[in-house]
C-alpha cells in the first residue's frame, strides 16, 4: 500500500526549514503533500494563492510530491487525498507541546492517522516563517532563509508593490 503523507502548514511564506523536512519526508514516504491552510486567525503576509505559488514553485522540481490550498479540518483533508500520515516539523522544545497537542487531537478525530514529527537540520532549526515576515516587513535580507525560488518571487512582488 502507498504510503502518503500530508504536510499541512501555513507556510508563510515556506522557508528552508521546511523545504529541509519536505525532502526528509520523501525519504520516508511515496508521496507527499504539501498542504497550504487559509489559516485566516494567523494574518497571513501573503495570501493563500500566493503562498501555495510559492510553495508549488519551491519543489518543482522534486518527484512524488504535490500542493494543495485547503480550508477545512486537516484530517479531513487527509482522508480526502488517501494520507494516513501527517509531518509535523520540530525546531525546538518549545515546540514539541503543541505539536504533541495538536497530534493527539487528529488522532482523536481519525485513529487511522498517525503524525510523524521530524527536525530540520540544525543550520535551519531557527528559521520561522515569522522571524522572515519580520525581515520582509524591514527590507532585510532572507534570501539564507528562503528558497531561491520564493525569494525570486517575493522580490517581485516587492517591485510591483513599489511601481
Amino acid at each position: 500500500m502507498k504510503k502518503i503523507a500530508l504536510y499541512p502548514g501555513t507556510f508563510d511564506p515556506i522557508t528552508n526549514g521546511h523545504y529541509d523536512i519536505i525532502q526528509r519526508a520523501l525519504g520516508l514516504f511515496d508521496e507527499v503533500i504539501i498542504a497550504v491552510a487559509l489559516s485566516q486567525d494567523k494574518k497571513p503576509m501573503f495570501t493563500l494563492q500566493e503562498r501555495i505559488k510559492m510553495a508549488s514553485k519551491a519543489v518543482e522540481h522534486l518527484e512524488n510530491i504535490c500542493v494543495v490550498g485547503f480550508d477545512n479540518l486537516t484530517v479531513e483533508l487527509a482522508r480526502t487525498h488517501k494520507a494516513t500520515i501527517l509531518i509535523r516539523g520540530l525546531r525546538a522544545v518549545s515546540d514539541f507541546e503543541y505539536e504533541l497537542q495538536l497530534g493527539y487531537l487528529n488522532n482523536s478525530l481519525d485513529d487511522t492517522i498517525e503524525t510523524v514529527y521530524l527536525m530540520p537540520k540544525l543550520k535551519h532549526a531557527f528559521i520561522s516563517s515569522s522571524i522572515v515576515r519580520n525581515l520582509l516587513k524591514f527590507n532585510a535580507k532572507t534570501s539564507h532563509l528562503l528558497p531561491a525560488e520564493v525569494e525570486k518571487i517575493i522580490g517581485s512582488m516587492k517591485a510591483c508593490t513599489l511601481q
